[in-house]
């Protein structure tokens, strides 16, 4: 799993750090308060009046450079008095900075914000409730790279005890999408409980990126086409498909387990998975030549959409065809090396 997150997303923290910032400049406008006086009333080069301002505010105990007049004198107080509250508030902004915890806060939002920047091709999750949650543990045991989006504090509660990548923040903004990385995302899954935030969600989403692949959650029947309209390639109404679940496992229980054990099941050793077919290899290739790698083809779609279920082996491929085979890891690693680099999807 990813490195834990802080609990305000990935926004740094400003307040001390600011503060910090503050001190810093008012102790370099104290340095230049100071040389320029001492140039002006003492007549001393930059070099002496840089010196003398140094040693008088970090109260070194030197001598001063040349001995100074009436003016000098009043002159050197307000610089030491200046110095004096500026060092007393910049060691206090430090000490609250150390003490509070912002300073490793800050180092984990760094953190946090490297691993938001290094993903590619990963799945931005909109929502960690129920379906979320099992979108996640999904696209985990696929060893899928993912990033949640949520706001909802139940949300974020999970989400932080899970110690799961994510950003703060609401998924229909723009400026969220963008730190989520929607412009190198694969596919956006929008599963918040809400259908109209779902609708916002799918249309900032396409409206960003109109090639992305987009998953949406539909609670109620009517919103399914609206989502559809918004852009979503997918909606998935989760009542739906529990009841068709649940009528297959009372008609045909072993059917259902099957496919259960090969799409994201405990058993590791037979996976069920799609595969690109690349431009160079599209020219050559047949069914028969991706079953010499072992695996199982249960399907070929085409471009156009077109499903062809248990292709013959004279089956031509053609550049950016979707195999879907089963087999071991090995049988479909070979097959991934046959089918040679896949193009982009999204």
């Amino acid at each position: 799993m990813p490195d834990p997150v802080i609990p305000a997303g990935v926004r740094e923290p400003r307040g001390p750090f600011r503060r910090l910032a503050v001190a810093m400049a008012g102790l370099l406008a104290l340095l230049v308060y100071g040389t320029a006086g001492y140039m002006l009333l003492e007549r001393y080069s930059f070099l002496d009046a840089l010196f003398m301002t140094v040693i008088t505010v970090s109260t070194v105990g030197f001598e001063e450079v040349h001995r100074l007049d009436a003016a000098g004198e009043e002159f050197t107080i307000s610089v030491i008095a200046f110095g004096v509250i500026g060092f007393l508030y910049t060691f206090g902004v430090l000490v609250e900075l150390l003490s509070s915890g912002e300073w490793q806060r800050h180092r984990r939002v760094r953190r946090v914000q490297r691993q938001l920047d290094d993903l590619r091709d990963h799945v931005i999750v909109c929502g960690y409730g129920r379906t979320g949650r099992q979108a996640v543990f999904e696209l985990t045991q696929s060893q899928q790279q993912f990033v949640v989006i949520e706001w909802n504090p139940d949300g974020l509660a999970s989400v932080e005890q899970d110690r799961v990548l994510h950003v703060l923040g609401d998924a229909s903004s723009d400026e969220v999408l963008e730190r989520a990385g929607i412009r190198r995302a694969r596919a956006l899954i929008s599963a918040v409980d809400s259908d109209e935030r779902n609708v916002y969600i799918v249309l900032t989403a396409r409206t960003l990126r109109p090639d992305l692949y987009i998953v949406a959650r539909s609670s109620h029947p009517d919103s399914a086409e609206k989502l559809r309209r918004a852009g979503a390639d997918r909606v998935v109404s989760p009542y739906t498909l529990s009841g068709r679940r649940m009528a297959a496992l009372a008609m045909q229980p072993a059917v259902v387990d099957t496919f259960d054990l090969l799409v994201g099941g405990a058993d590791t050793s037979m996976r069920v998975e799609e595969l690109v077919v690349g431009a160079d290899a599209g020219r050559r290739l047949t069914a028969l030549d991706l079953r010499r790698s072992g695996a199982v083809l249960l399907a070929l779609r085409s471009g156009d959409g077109a499903l062809r279920v248990g292709p013959g082996d004279a089956e031509a491929l053609r550049p950016d065809d979707i195999v879907v085979a089963m087999g071991t890891r090995d049988q479909l690693t070979a097959l991934a090396a046959t089918l040679g680099p896949a193009p982009a999807r999204h």
